[in-house]
């Protein structure tokens, strides 16, 4: 299979992922600036989700692009993470409804698995391209990869004793990524 064909199918994907979110947003309930204020968790929550989206589709998108050739392995390592990225809509639209321990814990777990999947689809990337790869010479040791997990761990635990401390160690998390990952363009020229 041609990778051009797995990014777009990804990007389609992502593509559905983005709009179910949208579709979940609701106006505010007045039309004052109270009723404004009153959504702006909501509204948070949802950024939040949408920056981890389009993190993801950026960093796959410099994945594929140093990739030569796409085997069995890497189009189900890459199906894993998408059937993990499709399911931040639904955990937003949970922690959006009750800022609660539980959905908070679970939204941290399906951004755990996110991050285990994408981990999981560059180890299988550069074990198919070999250890000289482009892509593995740009991964280098990985800290910000290697890190996210341990940080999603300990805001899954947070969230029983504070969701709103939770939410912050996974928009920190997201700011990691948010900075801008040169690591393959320097590689790459």
């Amino acid at each position: 299979m041609e990778k051009e064909r797995l990014a777009a199918f990804s990007d389609g994907v992502i593509a559905v992922i983005i709009t179910i979110m949208v579709l979940e947003l609701k106006p505010p309930q007045g039309s004052d600036f109270a009723a404004l204020r009153a959504m702006a968790p909501s509204f948070l929550n949802y950024v939040l989700s949408f920056i981890y989206v389009a993190i993801y589709w950026n960093n796959h998108h410099h994945m594929l692009s140093t990739a030569r050739r796409v085997n069995g392995a890497v189009l189900w390592a890459n199906m894993h993470l998408l059937f993990w990225l499709a399911l931040i809509p639904l955990t937003t639209e949970w922690v959006r409804q009750s800022f609660a321990e539980l959905p908070t814990a679970i939204y941290g777990a399906v951004l755990l698995f996110c991050a285990l999947a994408y981990y999981l689809l560059q180890t299988i990337i550069i074990h198919t391209e070999g250890t000289r790869s482009v892509l593995a010479k740009a991964v280098g040791s990985d800290i910000k990869g290697k890190m996210s997990p341990v940080l999603y761990a300990l805001g899954i635990g947070l969230s029983f004793w504070s969701p709103l401390t939770a939410n912050f160690v996974y928009a920190f998390v997201a700011l990691m990524w948010l900075v801008p990952d040169r690591r393959i363009e320097k590689v790459t020229g």
